[in-house]
């Protein structure tokens, strides 16, 4: 009896696996065609029966980690343009990347984005390869873009999983295990969805099927193709899955930040470190961005030189993916003699006319302390109306790192 119960549990178990299957196959069969009539038109992607261009998916992806596509879609075209190839930007000097990155946040990847190109020359004759395994050699390529450029790019039969597709994933198979706990399940779990062919289009598909259906919220549950096999769907737990562990409060940090303003109107930078946060990236001077028990605000004595400092009211907020940010500004005008101060790393400073602080290599946290320095001369007129856009920050919703 034993042993015949033990066959019934193994046909039950071969006719369950063999269902699976199949709701996988009819599932990527809908996504399919659904992503055939529907897909985004968007510049990266190859049009029907055009070969995809390794470097455009990859650069594509690599803009897009934590960003969206409204915020990618200008500053992809721009880069395209100057940078059409991965020779191209292999040979561009690293300041121009990150100037031209400037207001996407997360400046790493544009420092990886450079090492990359240059690696790919160097090591791969400017062609990419076409394996996971040798993706994920190169800066910046983890095991999730690794996947979407040998799928997307080479047809290779990889699973990519974005934010965006483990939203799907956990709503088909309704997966109540929390995030990020749940990632490797609802890897395996996309795997097992794949199709051998189109593997990339099938990508794609759970991308676009994320982003315009299956959204984080109030999901178009009526409009999506999976939703006969959606198990979340039929649970009524489609809104709220996945489920995320509670995310603890950022720390808040504060320094203060030092706008000097020349007499040729001129604003004095600094160069940040090549490696940490913003590593590469220019600056105002400013002291140390500490824990906000200690009090960070009024540190004169990271001032860049000496000057009649007046405070400019108000903070400078900025959050970060692991902090909130306050800054004090302060601000001084100087005459074309001035000269820093040793402490302010002076090798690193530079002199930039207000009206070129458009093209410089600023995040987004300095151009908003710059436009709060520079708002007041912008109402009074001693300043033009330039100086003010130049020194706006860039309107993307994302965190920076």
């Amino acid at each position: 009896m034993a042993g015949a119960e033990a066959r019934t549990q193994i046909g039950e178990d071969m006719r369950a696996k063999a269902a699976a299957k199949m709701t996988g196959a009819r599932a990527a069969e809908a996504l399919l065609a659904w992503y055939d009539r529907e897909q985004r038109l968007l510049p990266w992607r190859a049009r029907p029966g055009v070969t995809p261009d390794p470097y455009a998916v990859w650069l594509s992806e690599i803009m897009l980690q934590q960003t969206t596509v409204k915020a990618v879609l200008p500053r992809y075209t721009l880069f395209l343009r100057r940078w059409p190839d991965v020779a191209a930007l292999a040979s561009a000097e690293l300041g121009e990347v990150l100037g031209a990155w400037a207001g996407l946040g997360y400046y790493a990847r544009a420092r990886n984005l450079h090492a990359c190109a240059r690696e790919v020359v160097r090591r791969f004759g400017g062609r990419f390869p076409e394996t996971e395994a040798l993706l994920r050699t190169l800066p910046g390529i983890g095991d999730y873009t690794a996947a979407a450029i040998a799928a997307i790019a080479f047809g290779a039969h990889a699973t990519p999983v974005d934010g965006n597709i483990e939203r799907v994933v956990a709503r088909v198979f309704a997966l109540t295990m929390r995030l990020p706990a749940a990632k490797p399940e609802i890897k395996a779990l996309a795997a097992s969805l794949t199709p051998k062919t189109r593997a990339g289009d099938f990508a794609q598909a759970l991308m676009d099927l994320g982003a315009t259906i299956c959204t984080s919220r109030r999901p178009a549950c009526g409009l999506c193709p999976l939703r006969p096999d959606c198990a979340a769907h039929a649970a009524g737990l489609a809104e709220v899955l996945p489920y995320r562990e509670a995310k603890a409060e950022r720390p808040i940090r504060r320094g203060t930040a030092f706008v000097v303003l020349r007499a040729d109107g001129a604003v004095l930078l600094r160069e940040r470190p090549p490696k940490g946060l913003l590593g590469g990236m220019l600056e105002t001077p400013s002291s140390p961005w500490i824990a906000a028990e200690r009090n960070g605000m009024a540190d004169f004595e990271h001032a860049p030189l000496k000057a009649q400092w007046r405070e400019v009211p108000g903070l400078v907020e900025h959050i970060f993916t692991h902090f909130h940010l306050q800054l004090a500004v302060y601000r001084a005008e100087v005459p074309v003699d001035a000269e820093v101060t040793s402490a302010a790393s002076p090798e690193r400073c530079r002199w930039i006319h207000v009206r070129d602080l458009h093209g410089a290599a600023l995040p987004s946290v300095m151009r908003k302390v710059l436009a709060h320095a520079l708002e007041r001369d912008v109402r009074s007129g001693r300043a033009k109306p330039a100086a003010r856009a130049a020194a706006a920050p860039a309107r993307v919703r994302r965190r920076s790192a």
